[in-house]
């Protein structure tokens, strides 16, 4: 026997706010948290944006002020956004007796992990030997950290791991929390993924591979579907969500943010970085995780695409969406929330599975930032420059990642 699982808990940290609320504002006014890179000198850079988060303090997140210097980033945007989502989840993970930890768990992933501690700890090496390397470097580098960290800092003792897969990571995450309780491993889980991709090596191996966008312009940094964008801009944070039983979430009297009612999780097996030109495999995953959630194509009343502003990107999502829906495409508002945040890697899944559920919630669909020429290879509604009122019964987030790996949420008012 399957459970219905809700959303009690949700909390974020990107360039454009520090919590749900703010970057909710943003994000549905369309003003952009892109601009010039600061943290490294850009100087021999091509690409030269992203959405930086700034004047951060972790150690209102970390148990151990020591802990602070033991971390990642990526591990402290992920703490960050734990404990908004724990805070609003209105669980006491700590002191409540009553809770039984091994039934509450955390899938929690990152697309690159300690990125950052990576560079560092190389440079050492090279300039002063394998001494001087950080004994901490292996436990800082991992992906897996966040989710461990979680696990010990609320002592939940449940069922959990870490994925690995690219933009989709998060989306996974929540997916595979989704199903742990779903189909009864699991009460209470804590899913999600944290990035902190900013960095030289990142931005010039991302920029070498053309995918990230060459404008200087933060207004036309990241343009998703418009026929002038020429790639991302990367963004980094965190987005974290409390999935529940929805008896459990009853019986305590919690408040419901929404539900996640499908997911399909499957790969196009075709290429490790280029969609299959007619995206099979997210036409696939879109028509699973519909058959996952027993609903109609036609139910879906938003989409948040993945949208990363590459031309190939776009194009072949806009087909993928013509594939599955015909004539009626034109008929689903879509928009690409990333021109305001930044694309956030493996984080970028969780985020925009919140920004669903406030859509859902407020009645209120968030633009596509800056879209303002339409290119003829992308053509459907994909709700440029304001948002929209608009109540919606369900919503649709798609993650296509690199590797050939795709991730689909369904999510839907309670």
């Amino acid at each position: 026997m399957s459970s219905r699982v809700v959303v009690t808990g949700m909390g974020m940290i990107t360039a454009a706010g520090k919590n749900v609320g703010e970057t909710w504002q943003k994000v549905t006014s369309g003003e952009t948290a892109i601009d010039t890179i600061t943290r490294f000198d850009i100087s021999d850079f091509k690409a030269s944006l992203a959405a930086e988060i700034k004047d951060f303090d972790p150690e209102q997140f970390v148990e151990e002020k020591k802990d602070v210097r033991r971390l990642d980033r990526y591990c402290h945007y992920s703490l960050a956004a734990v404990h908004e989502a724990v805070v609003s989840s209105g669980i006491d993970f700590k002191n409540d007796n009553n809770l039984d930890k091994t039934r509450c768990g955390v899938i929690f992933g990152s697309g690159v992990g300690g990125i950052e501690t990576l560079e560092t700890e190389i440079t050492k090496y090279n300039e002063k030997g394998p001494s001087r390397v950080s004994p901490l470097y292996v436990p800082m580098l991992i992906a897996n950290m966040a989710a461990g960290y979680i696990s010990i800092k609320y002592g939940l003792e449940g069922y959990g791991f870490c994925p690995v897969t690219a933009c989709a990571t998060s989306a996974h995450a929540v997916g595979e929390a989704f199903r742990a309780i779903k189909h009864g491993y699991a009460d209470i889980m804590i899913a999600g993924g944290g990035e902190a991709a900013i960095t030289p090596s990142s931005i010039a191996g991302f920029q070498n591979m053309t995918a990230l966008s060459n404008s200087s312009d933060k207004n036309t940094g990241l343009i998703a579907f418009d026929k002038r964008r020429s790639g991302f801009v990367m963004g980094e944070g965190s987005g974290a969500l409390v999935l529940e039983n929805y008896e459990n979430a009853k019986k305590r009297g919690a408040v419901i943010y929404g539900e996640v009612v499908g997911y399909c999780a499957n790969f196009d097996a075709y290429h490790i970085t280029a969609p299959e030109p007619n995206g099979k495999g997210a036409v696939n995953a879109i028509i699973s995780a519909l058959k996952d959630a027993g609903l109609d194509k036609n139910q879906i009343g938003y989409i948040n695409a993945h949208g990363t502003g590459t031309q190939i990107n776009d194009r072949t999502e806009t087909t993928a969406i013509k594939n599955v829906y015909g004539k009626d495409a034109y008929n689903i508002p879509v928009s690409s929330t990333k021109g305001v945040v930044g694309h956030m890697l493996g984080a970028a899944g969780a985020v925009e599975t919140i920004f669903c559920l406030k859509a859902i919630s407020d009645n209120l669909l968030p633009p596509t930032a800056n879209l303002r020429e339409s290119d003829p290879d992308c053509d459907l509604d994909y709700i440029p420059l304001y948002a929209r009122e608009k109540k919606i019964d369900y919503a649709l987030s798609t993650s296509l990642g690199f590797g050939a790996t795709n991730a689909v949420l369904i999510l839907g008012k309670i």
